[in-house]
């Protein structure tokens, strides 16, 4: 027992326990740094719960052609719901400030078409979009309010629906004097072209923020369009197993 002592108080011992102690406490610091740039926040007052992508096949009738029976502008669309929803679990009050989508970056196979964001339109009650150039966006910011609104750019306070729209536009043109009447699910087909001349990822931030000034920001990566919309004209999807989606406190 004596020598036990004798030991602990000598510096070589103090020196020894102290490097331990710092080594213990870096490794938990380690640890936890690497558990949580895996997982990331694991109890955020609202959380993704679902993302649905609608991939589609559009046509424009171009009325100044008065020559042609039909000649028909050829887009690509692919709209994008996201779902966020209040936890429930989560001890306080939060409320939503606003939740925006940004630093989009996009690769495409090829460059047919032209690739652009949209934004929903504000301005036609019958349509959620419209692939024209007032509607074209860098970044989308919903803010918050007391219920949703998609057109006018509101979510719910309390949780709601943040949608936009990935279009390639002007694939083409499908003219034809031949044709009794056109389904425009199959321009695609018409135009000779492969569902992996339209394959494009597509990457973007979601941050949401807190009126209480707490902010989480996560990356989303989507590879669109889905499946095989070149032969069935519409496709869509839901995506709700997103933990491969992890936020993380600004």
């Amino acid at each position: 027992m004596e020598k036990l002592k004798k030991v602990i108080n000598t510096k070589k011992f103090n020196i020894y326990m102290l490097i331990l102690i710092i080594f213990v406490i870096l490794l938990i610091t380690v640890v936890i740094s690497f558990r949580y740039n895996v997982k990331g926040e694991v109890n955020m007052p609202f959380y993704l719960s679902k993302i649905s992508v609608i991939s589609s096949v559009e046509g424009i009738n171009n009325s100044e052609d008065k020559t042609s029976k039909w000649n028909i502008k050829v887009n690509q669309n692919n709209d994008i719901y996201i779902y966020i929803e209040k936890n429930h679990n989560y001890e306080k009050t939060e409320t939503i400030q606003s939740i925006k989508l940004e630093n989009f970056n996009i690769q495409q196979n090829s460059k047919i078409g032209e690739v652009k964001l949209l934004k929903p339109d504000s301005n036609f009650e019958s349509v959620i979009f419209r692939n024209t150039t007032e509607n074209q966006v860098d970044s989308i910011e919903y803010i918050g309010d007391m219920e949703t609104s998609i057109k006018d750019l509101k979510i719910s306070n309390q949780g709601g629906i943040l949608v936009f729209r990935y279009a390639i536009n002007n694939l083409g043109n499908y003219i034809s004097n031949d044709d009794v009447e056109i389904n425009h699910y199959d321009l695609l087909k018409k135009l000779s072209i492969d569902n992996n001349d339209l394959k494009v990822k597509v990457s973007f931030d979601i941050c949401i923020n807190l009126t209480s000034g707490k902010s989480y920001k996560a990356p989303v990566n989507l590879e669109l369009p889905i499946d095989d919309v070149v032969n069935n004209g519409v496709q869509s999807k839901e995506f709700t197993d997103l933990e491969n989606i992890v936020f993380k406190r600004l």
